[in-house]
């Protein structure tokens, strides 16, 4: 990911189903749980919470998965 990404952006990632997009709802600096298992984030490697546009589905990714989209 080339570009930082707040809270309320637009980015889209890869999944098993093709390509995905959504807003970032969560910026995680510290180790998480989430969905049963803790996710390793820090200041320096964020992770982050999106709330996908098509379905109510919350994904976790680290910054280097995400593209922002412009909209």
């Amino acid at each position: 990911m080339a570009e930082h990404v707040d809270v309320g952006d637009h980015v889209c990632w890869n999944s098993e189903a093709g390509r995905v997009s959504g807003r970032v709802t969560v910026v995680h600096t510290a180790d998480f749980n989430y969905k049963g298992h803790t996710h390793r984030a820090s200041p320096t490697d964020p992770q982050y919470e999106i709330a996908s546009d098509r379905t109510d589905h919350i994904a976790a990714h680290r910054g280097s998965a995400l593209t922002r989209v412009h909209d």
